[in-house]
């Protein structure tokens, strides 16, 4: 059973507990961002990416934040490709001896930089590893003062340091095994806890800030900036459905819950599951519906009549909101879930 989606009053212009920002006055740029970092053939993916946001006739352009050791062939690969690159320096957790879920982890505190790109009244944030199939320029309009993102599972193995994992539980099926409220050893249900993959933010200066001190003093986990996010924007935190950030595990997990169809962001993070090295070989790589998904990335990463040619050029003004076309668009079907109190 999947877990309830209910409305909640974002809609009624509370500013408590809204994310603080300080692009007032009507202003909206609005931009896609993902991160880059090293010379492995991670480029790849966010070449796809650069292409399946054209094929989806997106309007906003694709900001690529990458590191100084991201090699010049591969930045030149990717402004060809029409996207703005734009050099970051690295963040590093306080020193621990944290074992990350995933070695590289480590790295993906940088990506906290991208919430100082405050030129942008709100951004969309995708990995590298995940492919847009479906227009979704209408999260752009999702109320201001949110942090919005698709909540994640807990039954890959990946997860058994968790309590979550021990116990069975997973909030995509909350009732499946629920939640041992009597036991004293698990204590309180954890809050609702989100995908990092892909979100939707307001860059802001104030809001940056706070994430750099507050990472000061918050030990690292697992999960890295996953985790952390998930701290910070506890209070926040809004869930939009799995179709925008379907993370393939979803497929075998939680089958009921995926209306394939219908899904518009795939995020390919399961092992072995990347198109640009796929085999087949790793466990649940031989499915048909998993051998489908990385065709569709391939079809569009092949398809040259999506390379970005000068006419495809987003001028700036185009990158601003036009509110009398979004009026007439159908309202986007987003049903949102409230997040709990602290646990």
């Amino acid at each position: 059973m999947a877990p309830p989606e209910v409305p909640v009053d974002v809609f009624n212009g509370s500013g408590a507990g809204k994310v603080t920002t300080l692009n007032g006055g009507g202003y909206s740029k609005r931009a896609y961002v993902t991160f880059l970092a090293g010379t492995g053939d991670y480029y790849k993916g966010v070449v796809g990416l650069a292409k399946g946001l054209r094929k989806a006739k997106s309007a906003y352009p694709l900001v690529v934040a990458i590191l100084p050791d991201v090699p010049e062939e591969h930045r030149q690969i990717l402004t060809s490709q029409g996207c703005i690159v734009r050099e970051i320096e690295p963040i590093y957790p306080p020193d621990n001896q944290i074992q990350f879920a995933m070695a590289y982890y480590v790295i993906n505190y940088s990506k906290l930089r991208i919430f100082d790109f405050e030129e942008y009244s709100k951004m969309v944030y995708l990995d590298a590893d995940i492919q847009v199939f479906d227009n979704i320029d209408h999260l752009f309009d999702t109320p201001d003062g949110y942090f919005y993102a698709v909540m994640d599972c807990f039954c890959e193995k990946t997860w058994s340091h968790t309590k979550q994992y021990s116990i069975g539980y997973c909030q995509q099926c909350p009732d499946k095994v629920k939640w041992p409220i009597d036991d004293q050893r698990f204590g309180n249900p954890p809050p609702l806890y989100f995908n990092a993959g892909m979100f939707v933010y307001e860059p802001s200066k104030l809001t940056y800030d706070s994430l750099l001190e507050t990472l000061q003093i918050t030990p690292p986990t697992p999960f890295a900036e996953q985790d952390f996010l998930n701290m910070f924007f506890q209070h926040t935190y809004k869930p939009i459905p799995l179709i925008y950030n379907l993370v393939l595990a979803m497929l075998w997990r939680h089958p009921e819950n995926v209306e394939l169809e219908n899904v518009k962001v795939v995020h390919y993070c399961a092992a072995g599951s990347k198109p640009w090295r796929y085999t087949g070989k790793e466990a649940n790589m031989e499915r048909e519906d998993i051998k489908m998904l990385v065709q569709k990335w391939w079809d569009i990463y092949d398809d040259e009549s999506l390379d970005f040619k000068e006419e495809d050029s987003i001028p700036e003004a185009e990158s601003l909101s036009k509110p009398s076309i979004m009026a007439s668009m159908p309202e986007p079907a987003i049903s949102f879930i409230p997040a709990p109190s602290a646990a």
